[in-house]
């Protein structure tokens, strides 16, 4: 053991005890020094992590993730070894996983990581696998009940930490479609075929977000209003912690449990958050293979070998064998729509395999002081992996920027080299025979193949930025951006319920109250309005009453405030109305226009007898499906929409972007659970971060589902009951802020 504990403050007696228990002496280095980090813990189990190399910051997060999350933290180690089937059993996706997984993070690839990293990147790397090694050594008799005497908690190489940062930055891409490339065989039948569905649901992987500047805000600062929607479960959740070097780095905020950087957050000059980005991150290519020969494919004038990658699968049963097949472009995929059959076959080549920049570019966004030296860390790296950027700093400027990893593939590109037109899908299929159709390489991108920065939309202003999934086309409607390539996202097409929901109340509450506040920022995520129900209610009001069976129903929707708060009656009714209502988008009154893109559609065509049928038809099955589940009409959404922990009902407020809510909270309805539970995603880790008047940071954040995954953690439960009160927290910055808050101190040494 090589940790040194000093534990100080208000933690209760037989913590203290079970932390000294797992803590045999320490004993010097060889050299006879030793490194040190500081974790000081304020309330809700948040970590601010002090210390003077980047070795120690890695060497502490790892400890602090791994504290409250060490049981999904080592479950994602597993599935980036390739060790799923290993522990968990050779089901088929176990055994897909783990082949994908052990042939795309193959050696060449992780020395190529390594050799592209810079010294204090690959230092917090080291850092973080000693932290990480050292807590499961230590901790190992005290370990969550969910991963107690898991044989699948064992140490971490340098290489591991590799295979987990790629691993995480191609989920959404090479990741959706690991079955296609695990499987993927010359002239399979069509019953074998997976189906291809790389995109991720925004609902499932999405964000709101906004800046807003001096133009607009009461103090002359810049408030930031950050709203990912994220799952509520696995890697994917965020965790709250603070890191300090002093001189270089000051930064709070949140990561994902799998990452090991604040990925949204803040600093004393600039607040960002994330939301996703439309554009895609991937091409397929379709390739002409050598006539009689399915193991080779033309390029140009040349013919090249599909490269098989023999890996061995090791299972609770045995080895099994697998083989991946690669192109110059990336792995073959085999799905419903790129069968490999006597003539083609498909690769796609993903951006974030190549990716190998974000480490540093978040340790320079992280320095950055205004959202013009934010944007430049984000032109100089392009290593986000598939997310716009908004910020705001303490001058008062806010930042919209999609300046990621995204391909360099034109417009003109894609309509010279462009396959398959015939399959409907957003998918960009290009013909990978012809050398001139991959993407295009600028000397001005970060790597070669990256669209360059300055094709890529960015807007810095001073009234307002935001983005809640859709394009870059209106993240200031009055400045909108316009001309930019396909690949990144559509312009002047319809925006999403959540979209108009989002610029709707901004433009409200600018005109009710003249300038923004943090309050009135927060109360535009917070009051939980449904804009759907806003616009459409009333027509469906006006056919409601015209079925007796509906009477109690429609009184009880008459009455509703039309938001998706804890307290709100007919909030149950409505959504299970949506959830029927599938194809309510056939009988819009008013349809698109682009003159006013903010308030169309509009309106039902209750005018005609098949809409009013529709309506009525929606309306009782709602009716129908609470009546079979047991759940009163008039039930309060909060007693419909929650979750479990530890046998104690918590109702969660919001409700599905699909509606319209701004406040998005993802669940199906669940009859046997007694309504919508459990919650799948939506909102996650919100901050609302602006500056006082003497420039230091004022932050008020909270974690929907807590810190802990764990049912025996103190930290399961207790920011989800304050999200299901629409409380806040303030984060503690300052070291005084921290000092009045503060828990315990931990003392590491290594």
């Amino acid at each position: 053991m090589k940790n040194q504990l000093h534990v100080t403050h208000k933690l209760p007696v037989l913590f203290i005890t079970s932390l000294l228990l797992s803590c045999s002496p320490t004993t010097p280095p060889e050299n006879g020094t030793q490194k040190e980090v500081q974790i000081q813990w304020t309330s809700h189990g948040i970590p601010h992590i002090k210390s003077d190399t980047w070795e120690g910051i890695g060497y502490g997060f790892a400890h602090a993730v791994a504290t409250n999350t060490i049981c999904v933290l080592a479950r994602e180690f597993v599935t980036v070894r390739g060790e799923q089937a290993k522990y968990f059993g050779a089901s088929e996706a176990n055994v897909n996983s783990d082949a994908f997984h052990l042939a795309m993070l193959h050696e060449a690839k992780i020395d190529e990581y390594l050799e592209a990293s810079s010294p204090n990147n690959r230092e917090l790397d080291r850092g973080y696998v000693q932290g990480y090694n050292n807590f499961i050594e230590t901790h190992a008799k005290n370990l969550p009940l969910s991963c107690k005497d898991a044989p699948w908690i064992t140490p971490i190489s340098e290489r591991d930490m590799v295979k987990l940062n790629i691993g995480v930055g191609i989920r959404y891409g090479l990741g959706r479609v690991s079955n296609g490339i695990a499987s993927a065989k010359p002239n399979l039948s069509l019953a074998d075929l997976p189906p291809m569905d790389p995109f991720v649901d925004p609902e499932v992987i999405g964000s709101n977000a906004i800046g807003f500047g001096r133009d607009l805000t009461e103090n002359g600062r810049g408030i930031l209003l950050g709203n990912p929607h994220y799952p509520w479960h696995g890697s994917s959740r965020f965790h709250i912690s603070h890191i300090t070097l002093p001189g270089s780095v000051d930064v709070m905020g949140a990561s994902l449990i799998a990452t090991n950087r604040i990925a949204i957050g803040f600093t004393e000059k600039i607040a960002w958050t994330h939301t996703v980005s439309t554009a895609l991150r991937f091409t397929m290519f379709r390739l002409e293979l050598e006539e009689g020969n399915p193991m080779q494919y033309r390029l140009g004038e040349e013919t090249l070998d599909i490269e098989p990658i023999q890996v061995s699968v090791e299972t609770d049963q045995g080895s099994l064998d697998r083989t991946i097949y690669m192109t110059h472009l990336g792995p073959v995929v085999v799905s419903d729509t790129t069968p490999w059959d006597d003539t083609h076959v498909y690769a796609m080549r993903d951006v974030n395999y190549e990716n190998y920049r974000s480490g540093d570019q978040y340790m320079d966004i992280s320095k950055a002081t205004d959202v013009s030296e934010l944007r430049d860390a984000l032109a100089t790296h392009q290593g986000a992996a598939f997310v716009n950027t908004i910020a705001a700093d303490t001058a008062g400027n806010t930042l919209y920027a999609d300046m990621s990893a995204i391909p360099n593939v034109s417009a003109d590109l894609i309509a010279r080299c462009s396959v398959d037109n015939e399959k409907p899908s957003r998918i960009i299929t290009l013909n990978g025979s012809d050398p001139s159709c991959d993407w295009a390489i600028d000397p001005s991108a970060a790597a070669p193949g990256l669209m360059p920065p300055s094709r890529q939309p960015s807007l810095i202003a001073s009234d307002y930025v935001n983005n809640s999934n859709d394009s870059h086309w209106l993240s200031n409607p009055k400045k909108p951006l316009e001309g930019f390539s396909p690949i990144i996202g559509d312009e002047k097409r319809i925006r999403s319920l959540r979209t108009r929901a989002g610029l709707n109340f901004i433009n409200e509450a600018l005109a009710a109250d003249g300038k923004i506040t943090p309050e009135i920022a927060r109360g535009i995520l917070f009051n939980h309005r449904n804009y759907g129900a806003e616009i459409f209610l009333d027509d469906i009001l006006s056919v409601c009453e015209m079925d007796s069976q509906l009477l109690e129903a429609c009184g009880i929707l008459r009455d509703w405030d039309r938001r998706q708060d804890f307290d709100s009656v007919g909030a149950a009714i409505y959504n299970r109305f949506w959830d029927s209502a599938r194809n309510i988008n056939a009988h819009f009154a008013n349809q698109f226009s682009l003159d006013d893109p903010l308030h169309t559609p509009s309106g039902l065509s209750v005018s005609l007898e098949e809409t009013r049928e529709f309506v009525l038809e929606a309306l009782r099955n709602a009716v129908d499906s609470l009546n079979g589940a047991n759940i009163p009409l008039d039930s309060k959404w909060g007693d419909v929409q929650f979750v479990m922990r530890n046998d104690e009902k918590i109702g969660i407020p919001g409700g599905s972007g699909r509606q319209g809510m701004f406040s998005v909270i993802t669940a199906r309805f669940n009859p046997d659970a007694g309504g919508y539970n459990p919650i799948a995603h939506g909102n996650s880790y919100i901050q609302n971060v602006t500056w006082d008047d003497a420039g230091a940071p004022v932050a008020k954040a909270i974690l929907t589902y807590s810190q802990s995954p764990e049912p025996d953690s103190e930290f399961y439960s207790d920011l989800t009951k304050l999200y299901s009160k629409n409380e806040w927290i303030d984060l503690p910055f300052s070291e005084g802020e921290i000092n009045s808050d503060l828990v315990r101190t931990e003392v590491l040494k290594f």
